[in-house]
């Protein structure tokens, strides 16, 4: 009698293989654009914000996966009857609660690209075409948005995809610690400097998360305050917190300057920013995850003024550049400081061409090791839409914008709390905070459309961020309508 405890090691039978035919991929494919076509055919009836409470969808799946090998159509099935009903749907028009996560038709078709051939382009030997492509996108995409030519690949910096701007952040200041010790972070960490990180009160949460990994601990970032009226960081507030902390000892880092701010799409000076920090040779990180996009209009360029004197530079084409997330575009205008905090090359990846030092491996860029392709969907999108496809795309974005500023004026119940920024609309009811609230939650919850909400100078404030391919001012017009019959059951 054979051993019972030892595992059977035979090989399966090739009737117990569950990989599909490329005939049965072919079809299966073809259901699947199908699905997603008739996805967003669909979108325009359903309720925007996901109407199930927790547990709803956990409860539709069994406890188990399946011994048997399953046919994809009962995937594509338990999509319509598990997954839609608890989606909030991002890609609906009348989605305005954040910033957009755009996923338009080449860049999905460009991310099925990069998932069939399912490249790792850690270094440049395993995947050339992975760096070179992405590293001529990105001098397409600096050149779009007016960006210092430091910033290309064949200048003393260059561009590379990371998957969001919270990793960009993170790696900044892995780069401004490995410039500001001379190398003794990498080495061995941050020792006893006490290291400190500036940002306004508007900064995106990030940049804490950023010190906690970087093992500075979120008291080694100081808040700096903003302007009332514009939520942009005090520059001379700045000044003064940089004067407090050296004479305390204290050893500033770097500066994370808003390029549009995730609250209000506020917009710090980026060039009197740098000029206040220049003397104790802080690194200044721009984050522009939302609206440095916006620079492929050449109007839209002036929150980006003196980005030429920052270190680094990160933008989302993920967010409202109709690419398929994750694709978070991030620049420095000097590697070295970049590559020597990141570098390191085990056994297994030393090859030859590394060796030369005529390649880029952008392993040396980003935390990660492992990377994907990222680089094709957002290829496919600057040649299917062209730039002037882009600029029409942000400008729809602005204009529409600029209507629901109009609409919120011309009613006396409400009023902006700051000036529109770009896409993004920050107001609220006159009558109050609970108000306020209570109006932004009847429309969420009737499903016409999705807002979000921030509190500015301490009121709560509504947010809607215009941003969506598919957005219309008709879908403008009927969430203002919806707000209006909210604002009316408060008694606005």
């Amino acid at each position: 009698m054979p051993d019972q405890s030892v595992p059977d090691q035979s090989v399966p039978d090739e009737s117990l293989r569950a990989h599909m035919s490329p005939e049965e991929f072919r079809r299966q494919g073809h259901a699947t654009i199908d699905w997603i076509a008739d996805y967003w055919a669909s979108l325009d009836g359903l309720p925007v914000r996901a109407q199930v409470a927790p547990g709803d969808v956990r409860g539709l799946l069994p406890p188990s996966a399946p011994e048997s090998p399953e046919p994809f159509d009962a995937v594509l099935a338990d999509l319509d009857r598990v997954v839609v009903p608890g989606l909030t749907h991002w890609q609906h028009p009348r989605f305005f609660a954040y910033f957009p996560a755009n996923s338009s038709p080449a860049a999905i078709l460009g991310d099925l690209v990069s998932s069939g051939i399912g490249a790792q382009g850690m270094i440049w030997a395993t995947s050339p075409a992975v760096t070179e492509v992405e590293q001529v996108v990105l001098d397409w995409l600096a050149e779009a948005l007016g960006l210092p030519e430091a910033y290309r690949s064949d200048g003393p910096g260059g561009g590379v995809i990371q998957d969001t701007a919270s990793t960009a952040t993170f790696t900044a200041l892995l780069s401004a610690l490995h410039r500001a010790s001379g190398g003794a972070v990498r080495r061995s960490g941050v020792g006893g400097t006490r290291w400190r990180v500036y940002g306004s009160t508007q900064a995106h949460s990030s940049l804490v998360k950023a010190a906690m990994m970087a093992g500075l601990g979120e008291d080694a970032v100081r808040t700096i305050d903003v302007d009332a009226s514009t939520q942009a960081m005090d520059v001379d507030a700045l000044r003064d917190a940089l004067l407090e902390d050296v004479e305390a000892g204290l050893r500033p880092v770097m500066v994370h300057v808003a390029a549009g701010s995730t609250s209000t799409g506020a917009m710090d000076d980026v060039a009197a920013v740098a000029e206040v920090v220049r003397e104790w040779g802080v690194w200044v990180h721009v984050d522009a995850a939302w609206a440095g996009v916006a620079a492929v209009c050449p109007e839209h360029r002036g929150h980006l003024a003196g980005v030429e004197a920052a270190d680094s530079f990160v933008t989302n084409p993920h967010k409202w550049l109709l690419t398929t997330f994750d694709c978070s575009t991030f620049w420095v205008r000097d590697r070295a400081a970049l590559t020597g905090a990141l570098s390191i090359l085990p056994e297994y990846l030393r090859n030859a061409a590394t060796e030369s030092g005529e390649v880029v491996d952008y392993r040396d860029w980003h935390p990660q090791l492992g990377r994907r392709f990222r680089a094709v969907k957002l290829w496919a999108v600057l040649r299917t839409y062209g730039l002037e496809g882009l600029r029409a795309h942000v400008r729809s974005g602005v204009a529409l914008a600029a209507r629901v500023a109009d609409l919120v004026s011309a009613d006396d119940r409400w009023e902006l709390v700051t000036e529109p920024s770009l896409s993004l609309v920050v107001f609220r009811l006159r009558a109050g905070d609970e108000e306020t609230m209570a109006a932004m939650e009847a429309v969420n919850a009737s499903g016409e459309a999705y807002l979000s909400h921030t509190t500015v100078e301490g009121r709560a404030a509504i947010r809607l961020a215009v941003g969506s391919w598919r957005t219309t001012q008709a879908d403008v017009d009927r969430a203002w309508a919806a707000l209006q019959d909210a604002a009316a059951g408060q008694g606005g």
